[in-house]
């Protein structure tokens, strides 16, 4: 070969090299409809309806199967055998029960009995091998009479078709009461074929109004006797229809007036048939699902990826007529055609990856739902937390329409006045309720000061991180400044002995402790399943551990520990791999954590063991409640290779990819495509990776490098490599710049103590110095322990440098020494109050019982002595009992009071009968006093007689509910 023929070969093999490489879109020539299996999630805990809605709509046409109870959230569960009706709201995959509004059902007699007490009724068996359900579809048989049901919807509307087997008996059956508690219900007859009324309920929304306006292709046989019989808010309808043709509702529902839910249904649906509504959903599903394409040779997981996609897109939902009015947070009428209006935003799970999830394939929605957010802020005064049809639930923890906010604003989505959200972003942050108060002023939340302290600590720091960054984004330095501060108390609740964020009790740590055991410390959770949410300060928190070796150890750890908990029982714990816990949100980012520590492996085989054992293509295949999109949202990122540890950061961290390719269709027209090549059930480990043609060693990749568009190639291996394990291709999360120094701590010391007691202060930061001081004394350098002998105020606070902690102060308290108390029954460990002397250490409970002042006894009679010592001259006796029937917390039946001189024989002073069983709807805390008219006692017994079964009419009662005594505290005077 010439010299002038090589040359020609290797300019033509550079320039074939130099040619970007070229990454084919992934394909699916089937209806992508298809693929979607809404029965997922109506099994075992998942919480999901089978019914026709749209995406985001504001109707959730379904059967209901179910009338009460945690599985029956949704209104229907698989594993039922009765239809009672088809009602048109539903919520999936929530942990409370809400909806199920305007229920209809056709029968073949008028009858105002659901048939739920076992006598006849209009309640019907259905099977399963007789239905069928697809986005924007629903059909089934209905046994007992012969009836064939389909239901479609368009936004806020929906139709009802109807086949009777025979002329003869076609009754339809209106039932207002259905469900949740009904306030007001009204309906008026306009004609043989139309009706229109309205609806006021209580349940999760303590309000809720709702219109409706029906039509019936076929008129009601007025001259039948009971054509509009009424029974309470029950109705029957005989139709008239003689050639047996199929019978067709159409109906409009409104949360505005009754005018509303007419327009609504003339838009929508007017004159249109069944078949073209049921087109039109349909279409609109299919432009939907499309935003991703995926390819697998695994069918099931092609199914559950796109029921996923389904359910991350019926929630949350439109809250607002065609002609822009909606019912804002005052339950007043506003009107907008700016932006949609959405309700059912159950943020403290979705934030973390369905949102997220929004800001890749539904950015002129996440407008929307910010702009819904600043227009809930105008009308009822704060950003939802858990907002349902223009009610605050008052349901779950932290701040989280923040980090909606500020995650959107840093990713570019800004169509809404950026001022005007940072200003209700600190609003959110600035009050001093829900804990807020002693997190503003000590970094931390005392567990006596507020429920679930440790959990609102965390994630209070995380939403104020994402306040930092939005502020550093819009050159707000001080705002800045105050919320990086802020996003590291977390710091204050970690104790480094344990390495578990726990809680702070009286400034010691809530003990006895033990990490499995769920208690009002965390929210549906253990320490387990929160120590490793510091997702906005990775470094920091490696920091405390004292190294990535120990971070990788502990989630080693958490992984292969006992799959048991302890304490109280949390029905959403559930889907746990040793205690990792997936079927339930704070577990959803820990296996990720693996690739800050350079073992991404070990990620890889998480996430596969997740995605392939926790999602299944069946009814129960969802291992939790599915959480309006959230378990959804991870299987999506998870499955494409990706997931957002920290919404806020632009960052998404690498797992490992399940899907053979997927390519996201995106708003601004570009498209980003994720192929993994030689993916199969062994091949669950990256080998390699290259983004747009170019080597990726780093095991993160950037919102903008989506967005962007191009492709992101994995070469998967059978074993793990060293791809992704050096340290600078880890991904990092830290806070570098205001650094605070945590608070000190007691470490050894009994805040309640006999005698004398000796005080032991650390830090979390072994860098720091403690300071304290004495009742009124100075301050000064902590270098021994300290002790104490009398009452005493103590103060301390850490410093590093110039840098000082919040100063906290505990109230040391001194027992009497000759009095001793002995207790005949237990008390549960996670309502210990502070153990055994609690009962005696003259600190009386708060009205929250999860305030840890209280001492819980399940079901059993509290049976304690007091030993006074030696002989005295006692005047009264008195114990306080909390009431909180809502939290099954009752009164005992009765309160007995003996006395004795030598421990031996006793004597019955008092014996107090109450009423317990008596309905309460406020929280109480009862004192029962005895005056003695003066005597001389040395032991004084107390016996709280337990109510034990809860009352018929307790929703506790069907579960078998058992009641508690909550008592605090025994003052003898």
């Amino acid at each position: 070969m010439n010299f002038s023929k090589l040359l020609f070969i290797l300019v033509i093999f550079s320039i074939i090299s130099c040619k970007k490489r070229e990454i084919s879109h992934a394909q699916d020539t089937k209806s992508l409809l298809t693929y979607v299996n809404p029965f997922i999630g109506t099994g075992g805990h998942g919480h999901t309806y089978p019914g026709a809605t749209t995406p985001f709509g504001m109707m959730q046409l379904s059967p209901d199967t179910r009338l009460d109870g945690w599985d029956g959230c949704s209104g229907y569960h698989y594993s039922d055998e009765y239809i009672y009706g088809f009602s048109h709201t539903h919520l999936s995959g929530t942990g409370v029960s809400d909806y199920g509004d305007i229920l209809l059902m056709p029968t073949n007699k008028v009858t105002f009995n659901n048939g739920a007490d076992g006598e006849e009724g209009y309640r019907s068996k259905f099977s399963h091998d007789k239905e069928k359900a697809e986005p924007g579809f629903y059909k089934v048989h209905l046994d007992d009479t012969d009836i064939d049901v389909e239901l479609t919807v368009a936004k806020r509307s929906g139709m009802h078709k109807y086949q009777f087997p025979s002329a003869e008996n076609q009754v339809i059956v209106l039932d207002l009461e259905h469900r949740d508690q009904l306030l007001n219900a009204s309906l008026e007859i306009v004609s043989n074929t139309e009706f229109k009324g309205s609806r006021s309920s209580k349940a999760w929304a303590t309000n809720q109004k709702l219109f409706y306006s029906i039509q019936l292709s076929h008129p009601i046989d007025t001259s039948f006797e009971h054509y509009a019989q009424k029974n309470a808010e029950r109705y029957a309808f005989k139709l008239v229809n003689p050639n047996n043709e199929p019978v067709y509702v159409k109906i409009g529902i409104s949360a505005v007036d009754i005018e509303g839910a007419k327009k609504n249904l003339a838009q929508e649906i007017g004159n249109k048939t069944f078949s073209t509504v049921k087109k039109e959903a349909q279409k609109t599903w299919e432009k939907q699902l499309r935003k991703i394409v995926v390819e697998s040779d695994n069918e099931d997981y092609k199914v559950n990826f796109y029921t996923s996609m389904y359910h991350t897109m019926i929630a949350p939902n439109l809250y607002q007529d065609v002609d822009g009015r909606y019912r804002g947070m005052d339950l007043k009428i506003h009107e907008t055609k700016d932006f949609d209006y959405y309700t059912v935003f159950s943020l403290w799970d979705t934030y973390r990856a369905t949102h997220p999830l929004y800001t890749i394939i539904e950015q002129d929605r996440t407008n929307d739902f910010i702009n819904t957010f600043l227009a809930k802020y105008d009308e009822g005064g704060i950003m939802p937390i858990w907002d349902l049809s223009a009610n605050y639930t008052g349901c779950m923890i932290g701040y989280h329409a923040v980090p909606v906010i500020a995650d959107a604003y840093l990713k570019g989505i800004k169509d809404y006045d950026a001022e005007k959200a940072l200003l209700a972003m600190k609003h959110s942050a600035t009050r001093d309720k829900l804990g807020l108060k002693s997190y503003k002023s000590l970094g931390y939340i005392p567990v006596e000061e507020e429920s679930e302290s440790v959990s609102k600590t965390l994630e209070y720091a995380y939403d104020d991180w994402t306040i930092a960054q939005m502020a550093k984004q819009m050159g707000k330095e001080e705002d800045y400044k105050e919320y990086i501060q802020r996003a590291q108390y977390y710091k204050n609740i970690f104790d480094p002995k344990t390495q578990f964020m726990r809680g702070r009790f009286r400034n010691t740590w809530f003990a006895p402790f033990d990490p499995y055991e769920v208690n009002f410390n965390y929210t549906e959770a253990n320490a387990w399943q929160y120590s490793n949410y510091v997702p906005q300060d990775v470094s920091g928190y490696i920091k405390l551990l004292g190294g990535v070796s120990v971070l990788e150890k502990n989630l080693d750890t958490l992984f292969a520990a006992e799959s048991n908990t302890s304490g109280r029982h949390q029905k959403d714990i559930t889907g746990l791999i040793g205690q990792y816990a997936h079927g339930n949100e704070p577990s959803h980012h820990m296996a990720y954590l693996y690739n800050y520590v350079g073992k991404p492996s070990k990620t890889q085989e998480k996430i596969y063991q997740i995605l392939t054992e926790q999602y299944t293509n069946a009814p129960d295949g969802i291992s939790g409640n599915e959480d309006c999109g959230q378990m959804s949202a991870w299987y999506i990122f998870s499955s494409l290779g990706f997931y957002p540890v920290t919404p806020g950061s632009n960052e998404y961290i690498i797992g490992t990819p399940l899907l053979k390719k997927a390519t996201i269709h995106l708003e601004n027209g570009k498209t980003f495509t994720v192929v993994a090549e030689g993916i199969n059930a062994e091949n669950k480990y990256i080998k390699n990776a290259r983004l747009n043609g170019k080597t990726l060693d780093r095991t993160f990749i950037s919102h903008e490098e989506i967005v962007n568009g191009g492709s992101l190639e994995f070469e998967m291996t059978n074993s793990p490599s060293n791809w992704g394990t050096q340290e600078n291709t880890l991904p990092k999360s830290s806070i570098e710049d205001h650094l605070i120094v945590p608070a000190p701590f007691i470490e050894k010391g009994e805040v309640a103590f006999k005698g004398n007691t000796q005080v032991v202060l650390a830090n979390a930061d072994t860098n720091a110095e403690v300071y304290f001081k004495l009742n009124d004394g100075e301050f000064k350098k902590y270098e021994q322990p300290i002790q104490l002998s009398e009452k005493t105020k103590l103060s301390a606070y850490s410093k590093i440098g110039e840098t000082k902690s919040a100063v906290i102060k505990t109230n040391f308290v001194k027992i009497d020494p000759n009095i001793k108390i002995s207790l005949e029954t237990a008390y549960a460990n996670q309502y210990n109050a502070g153990g055994d002397h609690a009962l005696i250490d003259g600190i009386k409970g708060a009205r929250d019982f999860r305030t840890g002042t209280w001492q819980g006894y399940s079901n059993v009679d509290v049976v304690a002595t007091v030993d006074l010592g030696k002989e005295k001259w006692v005047e009264s006796i008195s114990t306080n009992y909390l009431e909180d029937q809502r939290s099954w917390i009752f009164l005992p039946t009765s309160v007995s009071y003996y006395t004795s001189v030598d421990g031996k024989t006793y004597k019955q002073v008092a014996d107090l009968k109450i009423d317990s069983a008596k309905p309460k709807e406020n929280t109480n805390i009862k004192e029962v006093t005895m005056h003695l008219k003066g005597s001389n006692v040395r032991y004084v017994k107390v016996v709280a007689k337990k109510l034990g079964d809860l009352p018929e009419w307790h929703l506790g009662y069907k579960h078998n509910g058992k009641s508690w005594i909550f008592i605090d505290e025994i003052m003898i005077k």
